[in-house]
């Protein structure tokens, strides 16, 4: 079916199913659990009978929504109505659409229906226009449309081809990702809460406690962080798997596609005249393995995710060895600025990143004399937590330093920085529209800057942290010929001035 024929379609009628699968799949083994934790015939009733008018109630919107909303796309505009007693009519031209994103939870594809976003990439709501539900087919349809204009002629058009597949040895580098890790933990927070009486009654808490008396607090602590470990590698490791599984990145004619997921599946299309550059990340986990993810610099692109269980959608690689983030960056920039050699920065800059180990160290070691000075632990192990705390820190300042870098060609500009979350970009130089220049107390003592440079892309503005202020006042000047030129002659005119005993000037 082609949905660009100026007329008004409907949301899919299986939506109003779907949407009650999507109820009862969490309420039936919450009545599970309810009735193998004793509780009581009543409260099982209730439960049952809030579940049923949950459902209902969804039932009930989606049916109305399918009722009183329209949408059409003409050659020029983007459509919708919705709305029974308070109408909205909204729309977009199709010239300013960046994005549109086909997202397929798993009562949806049990329906074969999809959730299709299309955005212009502002923060308003009015930018956004978001079809819930209509068919595979017609979201399919949609998508060629928004991205390659006449659906008609899709068929027709090149396809370049693909520019990467995932690789399952892949997933054991996403196993290292802290946030996923984070994600597991909370989700086990989140469960125990929930389960709580149920753990109570099976003596769970209790045998916890006969085991903190047999071990001590320290060992107990100690065998806690190692399951704890554990469980955050596999759980990242599952959740790497449901979210990247069937990865697929590929380029259309002026689009970059991104395809995933195992239970959620997602479609996501970039127009490549909206790309501006790629940032590298290397988290120090993933680092330490070879390993790094690629994201793309973009207009129209959300810096975050409103689901912190789904990478963002900047994501254009899911962590894989490096050599492949950079093969992959090189593909889709048609260029290879990574390989450019990075300038280092002063050692100025490395004394600036010891004082803060140093001063870490010293919050780590007030923290824990709290406990240590009463005896609630021995002061040994609080000795060797702040000697730890004191050669981390040391060792993470020189790994920052030895990050600290930036280079610049014809068409890039390129800045490295970080540690834990080591990050490098290639910012394409004729997207720069301005220059943000800082500099602290100790910065200025230690003749050195921090350059940003904004653009209207990604996080917008882009640091290169640490160079020395001639440095970087050549780099801002060079990037961009005469953006910086009043304030350059006006820095000249000042030392002048301090030199000749005379004040500069107003």
């Amino acid at each position: 079916m082609n949905v660009v024929d100026g007329q008004w379609h409907r949301l899919d009628v299986k939506a109003v199913p779907a949407s009650a699968a999507l109820v009862a799949a969490p309420a039936l083994p919450t009545l599970l659990v309810m009735v193998l934790a004793g509780a009581g015939t009543t409260a099982v009733l209730i439960a049952f009978l809030a579940a049923l008018g949950a459902a209902a109630l969804i039932v009930g919107g989606a049916t109305y929504e399918r009722v009183f909303f329209r949408y059409r796309i003409t050659g020029e505009r983007f459509e919708q109505r919705q709305g029974g007693v308070f109408r909205n009519h909204r729309s977009i031209p199709r010239d300013r659409i960046r994005t549109v994103d086909i997202t397929a939870a798993p009562h949806e594809r049990l329906f074969g229906i999809a959730t299709v976003k299309v955005s212009t990439g502002a923060q308003a709501d009015e930018a956004t226009i978001k079809l819930q539900s209509i068919s595979r087919e017609d979201a399919e349809s949609l998508r060629r449309s928004m991205t390659l204009g006449d659906g008609s002629t899709v068929e027709e058009a090149p396809d370049e081809g693909v520019l990467s597949r995932l690789k399952p040895r892949w997933l054991g580098y996403s196993a290292l990702t802290v946030s996923l890790m984070l994600v597991v933990w909370g989700a086990i927070g989140s469960a125990v809460g929930s389960f709580d009486d149920l753990l109570r009654k099976w003596g769970v808490f209790q045998a916890l406690g006969g085991v903190v008396v047999t071990l001590g607090i320290v060992a107990f602590a100690l065998v806690v962080a190692g399951i704890a470990l554990l469980v955050g590698v596999v759980g990242a490791f599952l959740l790497s798997l449901e979210m990247w599984w069937g990865y697929q990145l590929s380029r259309e004619p002026g689009t970059l596609r991104v395809k995933r997921g195992l239970l959620t599946t997602r479609s996501l299309s970039l127009e490549e005249r909206r790309l501006r550059g790629v940032e590298l990340g290397e988290p120090l986990p993933l680092r330490l393995a070879g390993g790094a993810r690629l994201a793309a610099v973009a207009t129209g692109l959300r810096d975050t995710s409103q689901d912190k269980k789904q990478p963002e959608s900047k994501m254009l690689l899911p962590p894989a060895p490096r050599a492949e983030a950079r093969r992959v960056a090189a593909a889709v920039l048609r260029d290879r600025p990574f390989d450019l050699a990075l300038t280092p920065h002063p050692r100025a800059a490395l004394r600036r990143r010891i004082g803060w180990a140093l001063w870490s160290a010293l919050g780590v070691a007030v923290v824990l004399a709290v406990p240590a000075v009463p005896g609630w632990i021995p002061v040994s192990f609080a000795v060797v937590l702040v000697v730890l705390a004191l050669a981390a820190g040391i060792g993470f300042a020189v790994d920052a330093h030895r990050g600290l870098g930036h280079a610049m060609d014809e068409r890039y500009l390129v800045a490295r920085n970080g540690s834990a979350a080591r990050r490098t970009v290639a910012l394409q130089r004729e997207n720069i529209i301005g220059w943000r220049i800082s500099r602290t107390v100790f910065q200025r003592r230690a003749d050195l800057m921090t350059v940003g440079a904004t653009t209207a892309a990604g996080s917008s503005l882009y640091r290169v942290y640490d160079v020395g202020t001639g440095d970087g006042l050549a780099l801002a000047d060079e990037a961009v010929p005469g953006l910086l030129a009043p304030f350059l002659e006006t820095t000249a005119a000042e030392k002048v001035s301090s030199s000749d005993g005379e004040r500069p000037p107003k």
